[in-house]
């Protein structure tokens, strides 16, 4: 019998092994794949994620297996380009953009090393159900058959979790497929930072990751996928020509993978718990990844998860009231973003507070670095997003800029707590 049972040990499931053994609970994680192995997703890490890895005491691993700190970053909205550098605090990058068969084996071993078991290459065939209460698992591994029991037992089964289906868990906030990605990787290329590069209807992604590689990603809207998919490197190369530079480095090295892609990235919030089980990761709230927030959401999401579940096995709060509050974090967490996300997957225009901001900023790396830094979450917002230091920015902009109210920039989560059903 364990403590609790995990489907699925990518970063969400393998992060929230790691927690629970830390803490001494006995825990089950089972994943179909064999490990290590990479998936074709976005895994640029960013906002509290890479200071999280680092309290966990795994961030160095993620460093020495060849994964550089992301300290640079350039973003051009189709005004001009503007670099942050040295964006980093307490010897904690900006980000890193670790391929996924280095995250998730750094992850699943750390959680084996707490004392968690792990069983990869195991197929879930069914869950053991007592009246409405989901008990544990009923599986195989090459050819052997297992059946396992927990108090909980948790997905992290990605988008199309065979335990979300199987409860029937209620979506809720769901919007269908805005974007439609493709990416690959490049060698050779100088590339030693984030840049973002918005071009009307296209956007532009590229970072450094594991082998010395570029990786190079790029959105169309979700009605373009069927005509790009026809030539999708033709497609890619067209839209990467309309920033010379960048498309002049990635030329000059060498495309090492073939093209990865999809149009299946639906927007929702699953109901992320019931009688014995959970959600986490992408199985519980899955969003399109135009910023980058899918990994670091999964981590987040992971220690709310493993400390509601703690605080529900070992008496200090009855099991169900804990997961209830770990829905509500997770979800008011999630909604300081979730508004933007959208808009800029549907090619919204960029605020124009934000274009100010940028303007005002210009030509000073001081106050660059110091936006930057707030409002990728390195430093508190309100040391740049402050009154005084937005009247400042608006004074040095003209008479002519529009107004900037702290409000206004960066977004922030909704006051309440309360369930997003309860808001709709």
């Amino acid at each position: 019998m364990f403590d609790a049972i995990i489907v699925g040990g990518r970063c969400a499931g393998a992060a929230t092994a790691l927690l629970l053994a830390r803490k001494g609970f006995k825990v089950l994680v089972v994943d179909r794949g064999r490990f290590p192995a990479d998936v074709p997703q976005g895994h640029f890490i960013r906002r509290q994620a890479p200071m999280q890895l680092k309290r966990w005491g795994v961030l160095d691993d993620i460093v020495r297996s060849g994964c550089p700190p992301v300290t640079r970053m350039t973003t051009d909205f189709g005004d001009f380009p503007l670099t942050g550098t040295n964006l980093e605090r307490d010897g904690v990058a900006l980000g890193y953009g670790p391929r996924r068969r280095s995250l998730d084996a750094i992850l699943i071993e750390a959680a084996t090393a707490a004392g968690a078991e792990f069983r990869d290459g195991f197929s879930v065939d069914d869950y053991l159900i007592d009246g409405d209460t989901i008990t544990g698992i009923r599986g195989r591994s090459s050819g052997a058959h297992a059946t396992e029991r927990a108090h909980i037992t948790v997905g992290a089964d990605g988008r199309n979790s065979f335990l979300a289906r199987t409860v029937r868990a209620p979506m809720y906030e769901k919007i269908p497929p805005l974007t439609c990605w493709y990416f690959s990787y490049w060698s050779g290329s100088a590339l030693d930072g984030l840049e973002m590069y918005l071009r009307d209807r296209n956007v532009i992604f590229a970072f450094p990751t594991n082998d010395g590689l570029a990786a190079v990603f790029i959105a169309w809207e979700v009605s373009e996928f069927s005509r790009v998919r026809q030539n999708i490197e033709a497609n890619f190369m067209k839209v990467l020509r309309l920033v010379p530079d960048l498309e002049q480095r990635i030329r000059s090295g060498r495309r090492e993978e073939r093209f990865y892609g999809t149009a299946d990235l639906p927007t929702f919030f699953r109901k992320p718990y019931g009688p014995g089980w959970a959600l986490v990761g992408d199985a519980g709230h899955h969003k399109d990844p135009f910023l980058a927030l899918g990994i670091s959401d999964a981590l987040r999401d992971a220690e709310l998860l493993a400390s509601a579940i703690n605080d529900g096995l070992s008496g200090r709060q009855r099991l169900v009231d804990a997961l209830a509050d770990y829905e509500q974090k997770r979800d008011w967490a999630a909604m300081e973003f979730h508004q933007e996300n959208l808009d800029r997957a549907r090619f919204r225009p960029v605020p124009e507070d934000l274009l100010v901001i940028r303007a005002a900023v210009r030509g000073n790396q001081e106050e660059t670095n110091t936006f930057y830094m707030a409002q990728q979450g390195l430093i508190p917002p309100e040391k740049f997003f402050n009154p005084d230091n937005l009247q400042r920015l608006r004074a040095s902009a003209g008479a002519g800029a529009t107004r900037l109210e702290p409000a206004d920039w960066p977004p922030r989560a909704p006051e309440t707590a309360e369930p997003l059903e309860a808001r709709q």
